[in-house]
């Protein structure tokens, strides 16, 4: 016979910690198999992708690369072509090497780390100088196709603000600045090299 107090250690013991979950394949050691969590917390986050972005329908969208960012939403409600999406993407990730190169934190919070002091030594090697520089002049160039266009400020600010800033307010944009968004996805398609020709 156990004492009284043995059997409240044992009652305690097999209550200790969440219950296991069931049907899950696992190592010999006890560990859930790395692949089942994979899947799980695939699921997880396209389900909240889904209700967030979605309205919870439409399941061939939500698990496309596209669904992450408002750019390539707007791409898959059929609002922007592949050309002007591409253009998008590229711009986006010239200005995301100006950003690294020259320390400017990138500008949309939902980017970077709050708790973390970005930038580099103040000593700069001069390949990296030189990298800023090109990356400058990049951003400086694109800018300058952006302003050149008729409307040219609202342009480049609305290209900004969907393609850095990923703004989800955005992808519901009234017709004229969407209208002001294409102008300026398709001068940067043709500015980047993208396309041979310009469309029309």
């Amino acid at each position: 016979m156990t004492s009284k107090a043995e059997r409240i250690r044992i009652k305690r013991a097999s209550r200790a910690g969440r219950p296991k979950k069931a049907n899950v394949a696992r190592y010999p050691g006890g560990q859930i198999k790395h692949g089942e969590a994979e899947r799980e917390v695939r699921s997880v986050a396209l389900d909240a992708r889904k209700r967030m972005h979605f309205g919870g329908k439409r399941d061939a969208h939500a698990a496309s690369p596209f669904a992450g960012y408002t750019l390539g939403r707007m791409f898959l409600d059929g609002k922007l072509t592949a050309h002007e999406r591409e253009a998008g993407d590229e711009y986006a990730r010239q200005m995301a090497r100006y950003y690294s190169l020259t320390g400017i934190p990138f500008p949309s919070v939902r980017a970077q780390s709050l708790f973390e002091v970005k930038g580099f030594a103040g000593e700069t090697s001069a390949e990296r100088a030189r990298g800023a520089r090109q990356a400058a002049n990049r951003m400086m160039a694109l800018e300058g196709v952006l302003l050149k266009l008729p409307q040219g400020p609202q342009v480049k600010t609305t290209v900004f603000n969907v393609c850095i800033m990923d703004y989800e307010m955005l992808r519901t944009m009234p017709e004229p600045q969407l209208l002001w968004l294409k102008s300026g996805l398709k001068e940067l398609h043709w500015h980047l090299g993208l396309s041979r020709e310009r469309e029309g």
